[in-house]
């Protein structure tokens, strides 16, 4: 039974159109970064960036070397599209756009997290086998069928990412309409709707739509009778999104997903007629079986349980930021705040306090005033930097921040030294302070 529910053969037009759209997007993705000055902005201009930690050795390529290397993973991706070496060309920009993931999160953006997954995805599936030069110049990989558990993974893997974000969204602030107003304010001059996106019935159409969108979008699009009405609304809801948040390829990406859903015989007829449709629904049970079972056992759990382990950590996930990135987060908070960093020398008594300008860009500024993480990775770096002058530092945080429009608390004890506080991953660090108990 398993067996024919995972490796049943049936059409792969889906898969190969994907392959096509997510190749020119990929590209997109990486050149665009160039042509839009993001790299300047976030690689290039900044004395550093604020790695994830633990992955202190990525850092960005000195000079211009970045440009350089978003080129050639737009390269990959043009290659992903024609499906040329495309193993290699996968993988290449899979590695790249990793390590600029780790690299930097000022820019953090849970759809970057989505993107590494969507890449290893196509690491794993067949999708050069038709409409690819690799194809064209060795017939033998030519195949118009493809095992069952390539529709089945995406789908399980988009249901997991949209039952959280619209979970995530049951909280007094998003369900009050807060959230939405403040996320619609800096809209107000867009041409055409920017007064529209004040109005206060708009903000509960977003804050009801947002649920309910994430919550059903996989359950109606499976269904037949409703895939089409929800398709329909899905390009409303991602084409809003490009419009008003401007967050790439990603409003296309989710659309393209939509390939999966469909009849394989209808996506066959639309984008490729030319190509045999394959109907006979062989079971090919692959020597690597095991392997492969294994991985969805790893894999699955994983993506479950990852966006809950903030449940496991001491205090609000929207204070404390601890489990807050990849889990599936998106648009619920907003943070503002000030920090100052005092230095002590532990030799002299001498004082001085840091102007954080000297060091940051405008957003790393809002990043180290407001986010703990980054409060003490710029910790750890000042304590580097006094130590190449010879002098043994201690580093004091003052920070009070606000999420949302609640008033501004203090987020750092100020009485610990920054500059010897641990990070610990996996349990709440006490040099966060928590105010559950003043509420």
């Amino acid at each position: 039974m398993l067996n024919k529910w995972l490796f049943q053969r049936v059409d792969n037009s889906s898969l190969i159109v994907f392959r096509i759209i997510f190749g020119l997007l990929i590209t997109a993705e990486a050149w665009g970064a160039i042509f839009t000055g993001w790299i300047r902005r976030t690689l290039i201009e900044p004395q550093f960036t604020f790695n994830f930690i633990g992955f202190d050795f990525l850092q960005p390529l000195p000079g211009n070397g970045m440009y350089i290397y978003y080129g050639i993973m737009g390269f990959f991706g043009l290659l992903v599209t024609i499906g040329y070496k495309y193993k290699w060309s996968i993988s290449g920009y899979t590695l790249m756009w990793t390590c600029v993931y780790l690299m930097q999160k000022s820019s953090y953006n849970n759809h970057y997290y989505l993107l590494i997954i969507i890449l290893v995805f196509m690491m794993l599936v067949p999708a050069s086998t038709y409409a690819s030069v690799d194809a064209k110049l060795n017939p033998k990989l030519r195949k118009i069928s493809m095992p069952r558990w390539v529709v089945l993974f995406i789908i399980f893997q988009l249901w997991i990412v949209y039952t959280y974000a619209s979970v995530a969204k049951f909280y007094p602030d998003w369900l009050s309409g807060e959230v939405p107003a403040m996320l619609m304010k800096s809209k107000k001059d867009y041409w055409l709707v920017g007064e529209i996106l004040q109005q206060k019935w708009t903000h509960y159409v977003i804050l009801y739509f947002g649920i309910l969108f994430d919550l059903l979008i996989v359950p109606l699009l499976l269904y037949r009778k409703t895939r089409f009405p929800m398709f329909c609304i899905a390009i409303f809801f991602h084409l809003f999104n490009s419009f008003v948040f401007r967050i790439g390829i990603f409003p296309y990406l989710s659309l393209a997903f939509c390939l999966f859903f469909f009849s394989p015989e209808l996506v066959h007829r639309r984008f490729l007629y030319k190509k045999e449709y394959y109907s006979d629904g062989e079971v090919v049970v692959p020597e690597h079986r095991n392997l492969l079972i294994g991985i969805f056992c790893v894999w699955f759990p994983f993506q479950i349980l990852m966006p809950l382990r903030h449940w496991a950590i001491k205090g609000d996930v929207l204070w404390t930021e601890e489990g807050h990135r990849m889990s599936w987060r998106m648009m619920l908070r907003s943070k503002s705040g000030t920090a100052t960093y005092k230095i002590v020398n532990k030799t002299t008594g001498e004082i001085n306090y840091v102007r954080k300008s000297d060091y940051l860009s405008r957003k790393q500024t809002r990043q180290a005033s407001t986010k703990p993480d980054v409060i003490w990775q710029f910790s750890q770096r000042l304590k580097e930097e006094y130590a190449k002058k010879g002098e043994d530092v201690e580093i004091y945080v003052n920070a009070y921040v606000r999420v949302n429009h609640k008033e501004k608390q203090q987020l750092i004890d100020p009485k610990v030294n920054m500059a010897e506080a641990q990070w610990n991953y996996f349990f709440h660090n006490d040099w966060i302070l928590l105010h559950e108990d003043e509420d």
